[in-house]
């Protein structure tokens, strides 16, 4: 190599590391938490991200569409997923797990603690324990998922042993909370649930985003619980032409009535907010 080359070259390479560690800087200097609600279907699957890049997955739809919405949302070369958190063990809200299970690396795995006969149930748990992974049960308490950021994941339900429970019953309710933003996802959390969680610090339920109980079915989302979470937006999981009639129409009008802005995946596909830590903006 002659001199002239080995100049080019060196000014090359200086170019090459000045781009990167600008990008790089770029990236690490990002504040924001994103919060996907991912196009499923019938079903749930919330994607989450910190600003120091844990990623966490609520919940996995009813198939193989959750791994579709994922390589929208994550790189190519990413092959591991921080936590992924079980509401509970219903088909429309583990069917696509198994198979994630056995595409990437999981750290942990929080469940509520209900079991299920279903296949994709077990054939999650099987794909767990054979990857190592950290099963365990999730119950009230905080998980700090950005300690740097000050991002932390409330369970608010369950609180207790809830063996032996009607699988929507033992929904995980969680709060998700960066600095003065705040969303609440919960499952397929019954009416009765809402008004013991209600009954127990109303002020908590108080949040920016409410992912609506059960897809937007009237067996959740009272009025009661709607008006003490006070959304900015309400946010519905459901497929389109579902054989559930999701979301029903009285919570529709209710969410009318209480002016509560909705968004239904459904209609407008996966719904994605950026928080600050102190103002929301919806993508």
């Amino acid at each position: 190599m002659n001199r002239r080359q080995a100049v080019i070259l060196g000014v090359f390479s200086l170019t090459v590391l000045i781009v990167f560690s600008v990008v790089f800087m770029k990236l690490s200097d990002t504040q924001r938490l994103t919060v996907s609600f991912l196009d499923v279907g019938q079903g749930d699957a919330i994607f989450i991200e910190t600003p120091n890049g844990t990623q966490i997955l609520i919940d996995g739809g009813p198939n193989g569409g959750v791994l579709r919405e994922l390589g929208k949302r994550m790189s190519f070369f990413d092959r591991s997923i921080d936590m992924i958190l079980v509401s509970h063990p219903d088909m429309d809200h583990v069917g696509g797990l198994p198979e994630l299970f056995d595409r990437f690396s999981v750290k942990h795995l929080l469940v509520s603690g209900v079991s299920s006969d279903n296949s994709a149930y077990e054939e999650m748990m099987n794909g767990a324990k054979k990857e190592n992974t950290d099963i365990r049960f999730a119950r009230r308490g905080r998980i700090v998922l950005d300690q740097e950021h000050g991002i932390f994941l409330d369970i608010l339900f369950p609180d207790r042993e809830v063996t032996g429970l009607e699988t929507n019953m033992s929904s995980v309710v969680m709060k998700l909370i960066y600095r003065e933003t705040s969303f609440l996802f919960t499952g397929d959390s019954p009416q009765a649930i809402e008004k013991y969680l209600i009954s127990q610090d109303p002020k908590v339920l108080d949040v920016d985003v409410l992912k609506l109980g059960h897809h937007g079915s009237k067996t959740s989302n009272s009025e009661e619980f709607l008006l003490n979470t006070s959304p900015e937006y309400a946010i519905i999981s459901a497929g389109k032409g579902n054989s559930y009639g999701h979301p029903h129409k009285e919570v529709l009008d209710l969410l009318n009535k209480d002016n509560i802005p909705y968004l239904d995946t459904m209609d407008v596909g996966t719904i994605v907010f950026e928080s600050d830590g102190k103002s929301l903006v919806k993508k």
